[in-house]
């Protein structure tokens, strides 16, 4: 039985289930369980701090053209926007949760490897969407996760330029603007096969022959005809993975698919879309159990699926036959 992480210290009913499952007891470092509502206010209040900065730094690297270097090819991009947001973040974090735990792509990429375990940790991207803020392309946000016993719990994703903030916490909904519940459309509708769907899909930044091979014969099987297969009905690439989970969230896309992006990139739109009735799934050879475990959540292949009017029972027959379309492959 799946035990909810945050209730499960504050639900005398489950106790025993909680003790079968091994979580009786937190550790002692963190005995005392998060308190969502103030974490969720803090990160909402953060993220729009951070939405100035990011368009402040977007008006100067246009007016003076610096700041851009390359991390692994000229499409996986950082900018000095990037790594003073970052910095920023995490001081904020620091300053107010000092026990906390912190993942963040840039301190990643600077050589700072933290392990995703039970403590509560903030899982961040400063700008999720480098590459489209480099281009002064309005669809990059700064993306804020929380996470306790391993799983995603508050998520604030932010788009400044279009000042669409999205939200949500553990058992408490998921919301643009703070107002607006998602999905927007309530209850959402039928959708049972590939060939009702609009799909989200990236390039990414992994362009080698072999994974640019295997993401192009995914991309023609779900929009090709043939085989007795229908074809999906469209494919779009918003350039951010963070904003795509969102728009599953929101009902605006029917599922989102990538290999090859981070944790930082999609624990806070796991926990939104999860709110709105999503569902994520891992890698083709995984179970379709709908749990993100760690395992998941850092295992760099995700396809999240809009909440539908069957359930999970009619999103993993979504998955099993969306899985039979594309080509896996290991991420390096």
């Amino acid at each position: 039985m799946e035990i909810d992480p945050i209730s499960a210290w504050r639900r005398p009913g489950i106790l025993n289930d909680a003790l079968t499952a091994g979580l009786a007891t937190p550790p002692l470092s963190y005995a005392a369980p998060p308190d969502l509502p103030s974490i969720l206010s803090f990160a909402i209040d953060l993220a729009r701090q951070v939405g100035h900065r990011i368009k402040a730094g977007s008006q100067n690297r246009f007016a003076a053209q610096t700041g851009v270097d390359e991390k692994k090819n000229s499409v996986d991009l950082v900018t000095e926007t990037d790594q003073a947001v970052e910095k920023f973040i995490l001081e904020k974090v620091t300053e107010a949760y000092p026990e906390h735990k912190f993942i963040g792509e840039e301190s990643y990429a600077a050589g700072k490897k933290v392990v995703l375990g039970n403590e509560p940790t903030w899982i961040i991207d400063p700008i999720d969407g480098t590459t489209n803020f480099v281009h002064g392309f309005p669809m990059c946000c700064v993306s804020i996760g929380f996470t306790y016993l391993g799983k995603p719990v508050i998520g604030v994703v932010y788009n400044p330029f279009l000042d669409q903030l999205y939200s949500a916490a553990k058992g408490h909904g998921a919301y643009l603007n703070e107002s607006i519940k998602l999905p927007l459309v309530s209850p959402p509708p039928v959708l049972t096969s590939i060939s009702q769907a609009l799909i989200g899909v990236e390039y990414g930044s992994d362009r080698s022959p072999e994974v640019m091979d295997a993401k192009l014969r995914s991309f023609g099987n779900l929009a090709g005809q043939g085989e007795g297969k229908s074809m999906c009905r469209g494919m779009r690439s918003m350039g951010s993975a963070a904003l795509n989970f969102c728009a599953v969230a929101a009902g605006q896309l029917d599922m989102y698919w990538e290999i090859g992006c981070w944790e930082w990139d999609v624990c806070a739109g796991t926990i939104i879309a999860q709110e709105s009735g999503g569902a994520l799934f891992g890698s083709s050879s995984t179970d379709l159990s709908g749990d993100v475990t760690p395992e998941i959540l850092t295992g760099r292949k995700y396809l999240i699926i809009r909440g539908v009017p069957a359930g999970i029972d009619g999103q993993r027959a979504l998955a099993k036959e969306f899985y039979s379309r594309i080509v896996d492959w290991d991420q390096n």
